[in-house]
């Protein structure tokens, strides 16, 4: 007896679809989404490219690698010691340059350390798993160093603009409420943009085409419709940019315009200048072009009594009186 319903297993789950309507015949819809399961296959890791394919070419860049990765540890490790052993240094600027060297350090273990041992050994696979921190890590980390970068911006913003209000505004509750925050904002974000890539089916290949698990790399092997995630991906992008664009761009300039507008001159200027009229400003702007085009005539030379002629331009007052 022939059956009306098609079996596809996996080593991971079993589909039990029916292959035509009772009624309608064949659904389209569903013949499309079977075939393209029927395709894939459950990725259990990834491929990760190396430096280069001869071992000794392999063993320079992974050598070259480890010493700027080491250079940067041992600089950050340097400002963390020395903005935490002085006294005097116990201010909210240095409270985030340490900070943001303690995320560096962080920043750069997440991917060069792997790389270059994966180089090294020729290992090139990487666990589901492991993709997926590197993923979050790596987000996780530019986003909070974005945001340290925007909060020690209005800092300095405050020092320099408002010194009297200074130690008001940037106290020790606020650097750790603003540090709190960073993080619990980049976790989300981190968070959610990982859960979405990971989301996506990856049947096409599991080749990255990377030294480490990229967000770019994953979205070009998959073949789901990845609008989402790119619109998720921009929108997060603008709204950490944009926060730091708002802290560390608008203040300054605005504060410009605030101390020009002050300026009793500044205002006297603008008072005088003619707004309401606009046949009279373009009368102005002829009468000022003239102006400019018409050479200024010279001033006329003027004797002394003893005959000698003296020549008062560019002078205020007259040598020969």
């Amino acid at each position: 007896m022939h059956s009306k319903y098609t079996y596809w297993s996996s080593p991971s789950l079993s589909l039990h679809l029916p292959t035509h309507s009772p009624k309608r015949g064949r659904n389209p819809k569903i013949d499309v989404y079977f075939k393209a399961m029927t395709n894939s296959t459950l990725v259990t890791e990834f491929l990760l490219e190396v430096f280069a394919e001869t071992w000794e070419l392999r063993l320079l860049l992974s050598m070259l690698f480890l010493l700027v990765y080491l250079g940067s540890l041992l600089g950050n490790l340097t400002i963390i010691i020395a903005t935490t052993v002085d006294h005097n240094l116990n201010t909210p600027m240095y409270f985030f340059l340490r900070n943001l060297s303690i995320l560096d350090m962080y920043y750069v273990s997440v991917t060069v350390p792997n790389a270059c041992i994966n180089s090294l050994t020729n290992h090139k696979s990487i666990s589901v798993a492991g993709c997926a921190a590197q993923i979050f890590l790596v987000f996780f980390c530019a986003c909070v160093e974005i945001l340290f970068l925007a909060v020690m911006a209005q800092d300095r913003y405050v020092a320099i603009c408002k010194p009297l209000l200074y130690p008001l505004i940037m106290n020790h509750q606020f650097c750790v409420q603003m540090t709190l925050t960073s993080l619990l904002s980049s976790f989300v974000i981190a968070g959610v943009n990982t859960i979405k890539i990971f989301q996506l089916t990856f049947c096409n290949s599991n080749v990255v085409q990377q030294f480490f698990c990229d967000t770019p790399s994953l979205l070009r092997i998959s073949c789901s419709d990845t609008f989402n995630n790119k619109l998720l991906i921009l929108l997060s992008a603008i709204g950490v940019s944009g926060t730091s664009f708002m802290y560390t761009i608008v203040p300054p300039f605005l504060n410009l315009i605030i101390y020009s507008l002050r300026n009793k001159q500044i205002k006297e200027a603008v008072k005088k200048v003619p707004v309401t009229h606009t046949d009279h400003q373009e009368a102005v702007s002829v009468v000022a072009a003239r102006l400019q085009l018409q050479p200024w005539p010279r001033p006329p030379h003027r004797s002394d009594s003893d005959g000698r002629v003296c020549d008062c331009s560019g002078c205020r007052g007259s040598f020969c009186d």
